[in-house]
């Protein structure tokens, strides 16, 4: 068991032949992720690698290819349409790694999903892991071993510190998901949360949460209320000043709230272990 991809996955591309989407391409399938198909406007008919074959569309390859998943490594100008083309074909989970894409375009992207039922991670996230079974996205794969922890983030580089810090302790994950930042996305802490609630291979849970938005302290209330698996928690922009944007575009503490210290009380009240720097969670999960 795991959430989200596993073995089972069969991955398409959008953007597969760019400068981005052929590196970690190349990094998905040399992990063992079953790429099934890339679509490159004007490149169908097209092999990339010789392996994977590219259609001009995203219907045209999930047609082909039986895609039930797909990852978008296009520019931010061309990624809500990619979504919206990806969602019309009927791919389920989307996985948007573009960043800079405009909250404009982001709110109709998620108005439109919603409605048709199809779960998005992202956009400006490092995509997800499950060790030994399908990497998608861009979490180097070598920092990770199997295990029963599940890891939900909003930061990709702390994902991997914490990953490759459980490594060093003989410590793995069954999944590793990386939210994104931005401040209007497709799926939230709660989202996976609930996941590793009722996955029976994930037992303990690592949140690592950053300064903006209120999303932390929402997720405190549903860990109250819901969990019944032991969470350590972690807030990154501890010293950061208010109305500062640090980082991601959604870590800007704006009106009083959310705030490191905010989030750190309502986690704690939950009943969330939390580590002051990311390298006590090893300790905390023991």
């Amino acid at each position: 068991m795991s959430i989200l991809v596993n073995k089972d996955t069969r991955l398409l591309v959008q953007g597969i032949t760019g400068s981005e989407g052929t590196f970690h391409t190349n990094q998905m399938i040399a992990y063992g992720t079953n790429v099934v198909a890339g679509v490159t406007p004007g490149k169908g008919g097209e092999w990339f690698n010789s392996k994977v074959p590219v259609f001009d569309s995203v219907k045209r390859a999930v047609e082909a290819s039986g895609a039930n998943t797909t990852i978008i490594f296009v520019p931010a100008r061309f990624a809500a349409d990619s979504i919206f083309e990806a969602a019309d074909a009927g791919i389920p989970f989307i996985v948007c790694i573009t960043e800079g894409i405009p909250v404009m375009d982001m709110m109709r992207v998620r108005n439109y999903i919603d409605q048709k039922g199809v779960r998005l991670l992202g956009p400006n996230c490092p995509g997800l892991l499950t060790p030994g079974e399908a990497k998608v996205g861009i979490i180097p794969g070598d920092i990770a071993i199997p295990g029963n922890i599940g890891i939900v983030s909003r930061s990709g580089t702390l994902t991997y510190e914490v990953l490759y810090a459980l490594k060093q302790v003989g410590m793995g994950s069954s999944t590793t998901v990386g939210i994104g930042g931005d401040p209007v996305n497709g799926t939230n802490h709660i989202d996976v949360l609930r996941m590793f609630e009722e996955d029976p291979r994930t037992d303990k849970i690592v949140m690592i949460g950053e300064i903006g938005g209120s999303d932390e302290e929402k997720a405190a209330e549903f860990i109250a209320t819901k969990m019944t698996k032991p969470v350590v928690g972690f807030i990154a922009g501890q010293t950061a000043p208010a109305g500062k944007r640090m980082g991601h575009a959604g870590a800007i503490i704006e009106g009083g709230s959310g705030s490191a210290a905010d989030k750190i009380k309502a986690l704690e009240t939950a009943g969330v272990k939390m580590a002051r720097h990311p390298e006590e969670i090893p300790g905390l999960l023991k």
